[in-house]
This record gives C-alpha cells, sequence and structure tokens, in this order.
C-alpha cells in the first residue's frame, strides 16, 4: 500500500458477503460488513488496496507503452500516416485531454485520463494522431477520427467526466467492466476464523 493513500473503512450492517473498494478523490473507501473483526477489517482492507493498485497500473501505461499504443492505433486506423516521435503523459493539461505539435510530432495526454478506461484514452490517442495529420477539425478530420468504433462512445464519456466536477479519474462511476470499484466476494473467508 502506498504510503500517502488515506483509507476510509465503511461498515455496513446490510453488507454481508461482500467487500468493495474505490477511489474518492485522494483517499480510498472500503466498504466492509459490519460483522467484521479488526483483523477481517485489515485483511481486507489490505487485499482490495491490493487490487485497486494492480487495476490502476493496468490503465496506466508508462509513456513508452502510451507510444506503442499509439502506433498501433495508427497502422489500424490511419494505415500507418500518423507516425509521432513521441507519445507522453503531463500534468499541466486542466483544460485538455490531449495535445500535439505536429511540426515536430509530440502528443501529450492529460494525467487525468490515467485509471480512465482504454478505450477512452485510445479516442484521445487517435484524436492526435489524426492532429499530426490534419491540424484542423474540419470534416476530413471527423472522418478520420471516426474510423475508431467507439469514437461517439468515448466523446460522451469526456463529456460526463467534464460536465460532472466530482467525477474524475480516481472515481467515474462507470459501471459494467470498467467500473471503478473493486468488490471481493467472502465466501469461505466468513467461515474461517481469524487467528490474527
Amino acid at each position: 500500500m502506498p504510503q500517502n493513500t488515506k483509507v476510509e473503512v465503511r461498515r455496513s450492517p446490510r453488507r454481508r458477503r461482500t467487500v468493495s473498494a474505490y477511489r474518492d478523490g485522494d483517499k480510498t473507501v472500503v466498504l466492509v460488513p459490519a460483522t467484521f473483526s479488526r483483523a477481517e477489517e485489515k485483511r481486507w482492507v489490505d487485499r482490495m488496496l491490493e487490487r485497486l493498485e494492480a487495476r490502476e497500473g493496468r490503465r496506466r501505461p508508462d509513456d513508452e507503452s502510451l507510444h506503442s499504443r499509439a502506433l498501433d492505433l495508427a497502422d489500424r486506423y490511419l494505415e500507418g500516416l500518423a507516425q509521432p516521435t513521441s507519445v507522453r503523459w503531463v500534468d499541466n493539461q486542466q483544460t485538455r485531454w490531449g495535445s500535439c505539435t505536429p511540426e515536430n510530432g509530440s502528443i501529450r495526454l492529460s494525467r487525468r485520463l490515467s485509471g480512465m478506461p482504454a478505450w477512452v484514452v485510445d479516442y484521445v490517442l487517435l484524436h492526435e494522431l489524426v492532429h499530426l495529420i490534419i491540424p484542423h477539425h474540419g470534416q476530413e478530420f471527423w472522418d478520420l477520427v471516426h474510423r475508431y468504433p467507439k469514437a461517439e462512445r468515448a466523446r460522451g464519456y469526456l463529456e460526463g467526466v467534464s460536465a460532472a466536477p466530482r467525477l474524475d479519474a480516481g472515481h467515474s462511476g462507470d459501471v459494467g467492466e470498467d467500473e471503478d470499484d473493486i468488490e471481493g466476494d467472502l465466501g469461505a473467508d466468513l467461515d474461517r476464523s481469524d487467528s490474527a
């Protein structure tokens, strides 16, 4: 567990067989059954923090992986026409999701995207890749962007995140396979006595 992580444990009398965890700003909220002993709580908090870290690590590629992903997207959707010289995360973009400099082939993505679903990051990458070919937002630009099958879905996702200030990459509120909370089934663990 990272040393700076603030953890808030919430006990629920209605929760019986699951433990959930999610990021809420700079803290992690872990929801546990009210019947947990302190040892069970600690064990499950540690387990859920590990799961969140693992999932976030998969969602947060490093700059080298991001560059490889951009090249793959350029080959798949743009016939290799866009060849970025660099692709990297930046912390100074608070109003944009991404930017590029066509003159030198560099692409920058806002770190606010890290942790968002891969298909959303791919959309922003593709958008910036198209700018390496077409610098404006004319019809030709959008025709290339819409080669990406999830373009409209990703735009809607980003618009929703932008419209809801409380929602961010740490707790996007998305559902389904990209749900931002992690859940664990207690199953047999409820029946085991804890020796700690």
